[in-house]
């Protein structure tokens, strides 16, 4: 992925718009804690060089059938400064029938699943990373929940 120097101004202006969000984030009374959060998926991916193309077509693909099976839209980030990650993407955790119906979608477009599908995705990275997230819940939520005061 190319990467340019981001100007001064944007980054003063990106810090204020990131500044203006958490402090409106501080003012709203959050959302009580609940039972059960809700478990995600945290990935990174550094792209291989010269297939972002690819990968992100492969992923809009990918989205499409798991859009059919039901499952809710991933939240897709794009690296701008800093680290070594392309993209940081948030999905939700899925169910084995969201799983069979996802496949079933990716099947019926001709695509590759299981080991096969993985073996097709690795074409695209440099390397990747997931874990599994419990959220989003505020500091004070957390606290609470590993009896914290």
């Amino acid at each position: 992925m190319l990467r340019r120097p981001i100007s001064t101004s944007w980054q003063t202006a990106f810090a204020s718009i990131v500044l203006a969000a958490g402090l409106s984030l501080t003012l709203v009374d959050p959302a009580p804690a609940q039972e059960d959060e809700g478990v995600s998926i945290v990935s990174l991916y550094r792209v291989a060089p010269g297939q972002h193309i690819a990968f992100l077509e492969w992923m809009t693909a990918n989205e499409a059938a798991a859009s059919q099976a039901g499952v809710p839209a991933s939240q897709w980030y794009a690296h701008m400064n800093g680290d070594a990650w392309d993209y940081l993407v948030i999905a939700p955790e899925t169910t084995d029938e969201q799983d069979a119906a996802v496949d079933a979608a990716l099947q019926a477009q001709g695509r590759p699943t299981g080991p096969a599908g993985g073996i097709e995705f690795r074409r695209y990275m440099a390397w990747h990373t997931d874990t599994f997230v419990a959220g989003p819940m505020t500091a004070a939520e957390l606290l609470a929940a590993v009896g914290g005061e």
